[in-house]
């Protein structure tokens, strides 16, 4: 069994999402790693920002940050959920080192 690790997760959904779909989507990605074992910390929205330059079309995104412990193999999974899924536009998964 591989022993649970600290993440951070920063991903950038459309723009044009309300709070409550930004909300589905973060509750949704929050499941994903509650359902294989692992606990949230915190997860939350920023707010809709510039980006320094245009991603996929977007000049502007909604951040949201999510802070988590896990094992190895969920930020794969993680990944590869965010990467298929339509509103992220931008993420990035992080271990944060002890």
């Amino acid at each position: 069994m591989d022993k649970n690790r600290k993440y951070e997760s920063i991903y950038i959904v459309k723009p044009e999402l309300a709070d409550a779909d930004v909300q589905k989507i973060a509750d949704r990605f929050k499941g994903v790693i509650e359902e294989h074992g692992g606990t949230v910390e915190k997860a939350g929205k920023w707010d809709k920002r510039k980006l320094a330059y245009e991603i996929a079309g977007f000049r502007e995104g909604n951040y949201v940050i999510m802070n988590f412990e896990a094992a190895g193999e969920i930020p794969q999974e993680l990944s590869r959920l965010m990467r298929i899924s339509d509103d992220v536009i931008r993420h990035r998964i992080y271990k944060i080192e002890d």
